[in-house]
């Protein structure tokens, strides 16, 4: 990408759209975080802005800075735990299986 300015972002980050991207995301702002999270976001965008100026044309793609090697061991079966070792360390168990408090009522699902 070069500095033409064809593919700029738009710096235009305002309270409405801070509040419909919280709605989105299922977020209850304050007018207060509401303000402050446009100014946060309208700076991150200009400087995304500045990065586009930047001539890339010569920098081929890369995913890693860094030559990254495969660092896993190899996938051979192993024996399973058994359900008596895996549920050791459980705060609650019942039955063979992990307890776990709820998360979601009706309401939020």
């Amino acid at each position: 990408m070069t500095g033409d300015g064809a593919s700029r972002m738009s710096t235009s980050i305002d309270e409405t759209t801070v509040r419909h991207v919280a709605h989105l995301a299922r977020l209850r702002l304050t007018d207060e975080q509401v303000k402050r999270f446009s100014g946060q976001l309208a700076a991150i965008i200009q400087y995304a802005d500045q990065l586009n100026e930047l001539d890339t044309s010569g920098v081929e793609p890369t995913a890693h800075p860094l030559p990254v090697h495969n660092v896993l061991r190899d996938d051979a079966p192993r024996p399973p735990l058994g359900a008596e070792r895996v549920l050791a360390n459980a705060p609650q168990q019942e039955g063979g299986c992990f307890v776990l408090p709820k998360v979601l009522d009706q309401e939020s699902a």
